[in-house]
């Protein structure tokens, strides 16, 4: 019987926020006041309908970004740029530190993610808009 090492969703998520950009709520808020940024909402349209969102973030669902990320992807969207202040987020920030991960590979350098994701935006009084 052979061995097969897996890691649970916990583990790869703790492992991607080890090398990536962790913001606090603050923060992303004084980054999104200050200048170019694009701040990148990952959830699903549900998601977005049901809890509101940030105002002015893009919506990229998880499962296209790598699409839209990639300049070469017949998909790019042209305000996904790699040299651009880029933040993702997500509800809870697991999804966001997964993808800022995967866009760090793909060679964008200035990205980070919203630690706690919109949960933590909201329970830090921020404000959220209907989607």
């Amino acid at each position: 019987m052979s061995s097969t090492v897996t890691k649970t969703a916990s583990a790869l998520v703790a492992e991607a926020k080890s090398r990536i950009e962790n913001l606090s709520p603050a923060r992303v808020a004084e980054e999104i006041g200050s200048g170019d940024v694009l701040l990148v909402d990952l959830r699903e349209p549900e998601e977005r309908v049901q809890n509101g969102v940030i105002r002015g973030a893009v919506h990229a669902p998880r499962g296209m970004l790598e699409f839209y990320a990639d300049p070469s992807s017949p998909y790019h969207r042209p305000e996904f740029e790699p040299s651009r202040r880029t933040i993702l987020h997500c509800a809870s920030g697991g999804r966001s530190a997964l993808a800022c991960d995967t866009l760090a590979i793909l060679g964008y350098q200035r990205v980070a993610h919203l630690d706690g994701g919109l949960t933590a935006w909201k329970e830090q009084g921020l404000p959220v808009e209907a989607a």
